[in-house]
């Protein structure tokens, strides 16, 4: 990938990353809140995975994603831990709410995580302007 196309698609990932979480609200007002879950995920995943490709760090798999977060930057300091931790908690709702039967997030989930994922993102984000 030659630098301007790396430029490129990190500035995509922030652009999805935003576009993602103006969807949130319409699922939330419908009671989709499975759905609400998973694009606060997918907003965090495009934002991590534009940290990523950013610095140079390949990835194939969410999970590498989600590996390669904690090893390059939580453990560095240049993440705070608690996000870390949080990027893990909505990687395990997500999938429990995709493909877990019987398993509902709830409004109360959806509106404790909504905040989290505003901060996730903004100080993700935040990283890669430095």
């Amino acid at each position: 990938m030659t630098e301007e196309e790396r430029k490129n698609v990190v500035a995509y990932r922030i652009e999805s990353a935003h576009k993602t979480m103006s969807e949130i609200p319409v699922h939330i007002a419908n009671g989709f809140y499975n759905t609400a879950i998973n694009r606060m995920y997918y907003a965090c995943y495009y934002i991590a995975s534009a940290l990523l490709i950013n610095n140079k760090i390949s990835t194939q798999t969410h999970e590498g994603v989600k590996l390669m977060l904690g090893k390059g930057f939580v453990l560095s300091g240049k993440l705070s831990s608690e996000q870390g931790k949080f990027y893990s908690k909505i990687f395990d709702r997500r999938i429990s709410g995709d493909y877990e039967d019987f398993f509902n997030n709830t409004k109360e989930v959806v509106d404790e995580y909504l905040p989290q994922v505003e901060a996730f993102i903004k100080e993700v984000e935040a990283l890669i302007k430095k």
